[in-house]
This record gives structure tokens, C-alpha cells and sequence, in this order.
């Protein structure tokens, strides 16, 4: 008799502190977490794949790679077109690739998987990932470990696509955040076309206000250096969810396939289109690391 193979994979439960989320086998994911009930990460169905990119993480590139063409030391290199209607590669190779737990299973307030990234068209390179759930009463703490295990000097770039929720549209919740800088892009592909100073635009929420019907599919910099955070705040309860991390990047996305449900937080190693640019663009040699994190909260 057949065992039902599950959309998203084996599904490995954390829980502790009144925290409870599922780490799901393919992409490495998170599919939701939860804080006494109440959601904190929107999640989706143990019967269904993860849509809009929900709780996903993004190896060895962040966000797009305009026609998926780049020259890294002197090679010109084409990947697959993973974005099709936009002609772009977008949110790196290891999505839908499938994960191994690492840990023993013991802890319920941790789970560690791992992936070795083979080379294929367009990245010849050999990468072991890994992803460490952690959680306490300060909230999940999810640390990406990339660690260059080819001959082979490999460009990297870490993503990850959770998404904030209080329960309720983001129309009527509070944004907070701070940055000097927005990346404006091109409505067609998305292709980056400039950094400006966010201080009095539509996008700066520094004091924190609703967020109304706005659209937000952009990126932002000038973090402040060492942690940031971004929190949404349901004003009528004074439910927060909180996510904080270290990266030089920020992705916040509005829309997409889920409506207006909740605030996609992207934590991003580097911008759009990095592997074309080499901004804050990692170049991992043969048996380097790279180390990164975020924590969700409430």
C-alpha cells in the first residue's frame, strides 16, 4: 500500500512558549506559524503546495535576475527562465527542491534541514545549505548557513518570503519600518532602475501609519546597519507581529495571489539583480560559509 506523498512534503512540528509552526521537506519552508492561536506568519493547508512564494526560502539568489543572464569571472551564463511572463530567474533554485532533516528529533522547539545545491545550467557551483529553526520565548530565530563545497569560486545571495499577518487586511493595519532608500523598479519585468530617498514618498513609514490600499513590490536599503525590524500592528487589538533580521535588503510585497491578507517581509542578502551588478553580492570560495538570520516575534 502507497503512502500519500503530501503536496509540500514531510511535515516536522516546532512548538514552545506558546509558539507553534510546521517546517515542511520541500524548499526547506515554513508553513505558518502561530502565537497562543492567533496567526503571526500566514500559512496554507497541509494539502496544498506553498503558493506565493508563503514561507519559502531563496538559494543562492534573492528576488530577479533580469533575462536570467549574468557574467561571473569572465563566463557568461544563462538560467533557466523560472518567471516566464516576465522573461526573468526569479527566487533562486532550491524552492521545490526537496530537504532532509538534520536534527535528531529530540527538541520540539527545534528543526534543522539541509540541501546540497548541485550545479545545473546557468550555476555550475556546488553549495550545502542549511536552515536552523530555533524557538524560545523570544519568538522563531531561522539561520541560512551556505558553505561552498565545490572547486569553484560561487556568487551567493540569501532571500526568505515569509509573510506578517495579525489576522486581518493589511488595508487596516499599522506599518512600521525604516530605511533611507527604495528601489524603483519597472512596472512591466520589475528590472531595477534606481535607488531614491524614501523620506516623504508613499513608502516611508517610519513614525508608522496604515497602509491603506497602497502597493508595495519594492525593495529598500539604508537599514541603519547592524538589526532592523518591521511590524505590523492591528490597531484595534494591539496585536503586533515582528520580524527582524540582519540583512542589507528588504523586499515588502503587498499583493499577489493571497490578496491583501498579509504583508510578505522579505529579508534579502542583496538587491535584484545582484549577479548582474555585484552589489552586496557574496563570492563564496571553495569551503566558505555564509551566515545569515531573522526572527519572528510577537
Amino acid at each position: 500500500m502507497s503512502t500519500k506523498v503530501l503536496p509540500s512534503g514531510e511535515q516536522w512540528a516546532l512548538a514552545a512558549d506558546g509558539y507553534a509552526g510546521t517546517v515542511v521537506s520541500v524548499g526547506g519552508g515554513l508553513r505558518g506559524l502561530t502565537y497562543d492561536g492567533r496567526e503571526v506568519l500566514l500559512g496554507y493547508g497541509e494539502d496544498e503546495p506553498a503558493q506565493a512564494g508563503i514561507g519559502q526560502h531563496m538559494f543562492p539568489w534573492p528576488n530577479r535576475i533580469t533575462d536570467g543572464k549574468y557574467t561571473f569571472e569572465g563566463v557568461d551564463e544563462q538560467l533557466y527562465l523560472t518567471e516566464p511572463a516576465r522573461q526573468n530567474a526569479i527566487h533562486g533554485l532550491t524552492r521545490w527542491a526537496n530537504w532532509e532533516r538534520l536534527d535528531d528529533g529530540n527538541d520540539p522547539a527545534v528543526v534543522e534541514v539541509g540541501h546540497r545545491l548541485h550545479g545545473q545550467p546557468g550555476y555550475s557551483h556546488q553549495l550545502d545549505l542549511r536552515l536552523a529553526y530555533q524557538l524560545s520565548s523570544d519568538g522563531l530565530t531561522v539561520t541560512a548557513t551556505a558553505t561552498n563545497v565545490g572547486a569553484s569560486d560561487a556568487p551567493y545571495g540569501y532571500g526568505t518570503h515569509p509573510y506578517l499577518s495579525v489576522g486581518r487586511s493589511i488595508d487596516e493595519c499599522v506599518l512600521e519600518f525604516r530605511a533611507a532608500e527604495w528601489l524603483e523598479v519597472s512596472p512591466e519585468r520589475m528590472t531595477p532602475i534606481g535607488l531614491s530617498p524614501i523620506h516623504d514618498t508613499p513608502f516611508d513609514f517610519s513614525g508608522g501609519r496604515l497602509i491603506g490600499d497602497l502597493e508595495i513590490d519594492n525593495a529598500f536599503t539604508g537599514l541603519g546597519g547592524g538589526s532592523w525590524s518591521v511590524t505590523l500592528t492591528d490597531p484595534d487589538t494591539g496585536n503586533k507581529s515582528v520580524l527582524t533580521s540582519d540583512t542589507a535588503w528588504l523586499q515588502l510585497y503587498t499583493g499577489g495571489a493571497i490578496g491583501r491578507t498579509a504583508l510578505a517581509v522579505e529579508p534579502m542578502t542583496c538587491p535584484p539583480n545582484a549577479f548582474i551588478t555585484g552589489q552586496n553580492l557574496v563570492v563564496l570560495k571553495p569551503g566558505d560559509s555564509h551566515t545569515t538570520s531573522f526572527r519572528v516575534s510577537v
